[in-house]
C-alpha cells in the first residue's frame, strides 16, 4: 500500500512553514516579544522562543528550511525509478515463486542486485517509506482451511457446546452458614 504523498512533509508545506519563521524574524525586528509573535502568528510560544534565539544569535537566514529531514538517499533518482519499477512488477520475477510478499529481506537483496549497494533492514524500511510504501500485515489463513466444514461446526456444535450444564443454586461462601429456602 502506499502513502498518498509519499510520506512526510510535502515541499508546500515546508515552503509555507518557512514563510511564518520568516515572518517571525520580521516581526522580531520590529521589535515585538515572542509570546505576541507567537500568538499573533498562531505558534506555540516555546517556537516562538526557538525562533527568536535563532534569529537573535544568527540572523534570518539561520531561519530558512535546510531541505528535507534525514539521511540523503544512497540511491540517485534514477535507480529510485529502477527499484520502483522492480518492486511493481513483483518477487515472482526476482525468484520468489512462494509467495507474492515483499519483505525487508528481500527488498534488500534486490536493491544489491541492482545497484550494488548495501543497506539495512531499517535503511530500506525507511527508503520504502521515503517511496510511499507501508508495512502490509498479510491474512494468514490455512491452506488446508475448509470452510464448509466450519460453517457446519459452527451450526450444529456450537450450540451443544454454548448451552450451560447444570443449574445453578445461591450459596454463601461462609463455610458455617447454609442457604436454606
Amino acid at each position: 500500500m502506499r502513502y498518498p504523498d509519499g510520506g512526510g512533509l510535502t515541499p508546500a508545506a515546508r515552503a509555507r512553514r518557512e514563510q511564518i519563521r520568516l515572518e517571525a524574524a520580521g516581526l522580531f525586528a520590529a521589535g515585538m516579544s515572542p509570546p505576541l509573535v507567537a500568538k499573533k502568528l498562531r505558534v506555540s510560544r516555546k517556537s516562538a522562543y526557538a525562533w527568536y534565539k535563532i534569529w537573535r544569535t544568527a540572523g534570518v537566514e539561520a531561519l530558512a528550511s535546510k531541505g528535507p529531514g534525514g539521511q540523503h538517499c544512497r540511491l540517485n533518482a534514477t535507480q529510485v525509478e529502477r527499484l520502483e519499477a522492480a518492486l511493481d512488477a513483483g518477487p515472482a520475477v526476482w525468484g520468489w515463486v512462494e509467495d507474492q510478499r515483499w519483505t525487508l529481506a528481500r527488498v534488500t537483496v534486490v536493491v544489491g542486485r541492482l545497484f550494488h549497494v548495501s543497506y539495512t533492514p531499517r535503511g530500506i524500511s525507511y527508503l520504502l517509506h521515503r517511496l510511499g510504501w507501508s508495512p502490509q500485515v498479510p491474512r494468514r489463513r490455512a491452506a488446508e482451511r475448509d470452510e464448509e466444514a466450519i460453517a457446519t461446526w459452527v451450526k450444529d456444535t456450537w450450540p451443544l457446546v454454548e448451552q450451560r450444564r447444570g443449574t445453578r443454586t445461591r450459596g454463601s461462601a461462609s463455610p458455617t452458614k447454609q442457604d436454606h429456602r
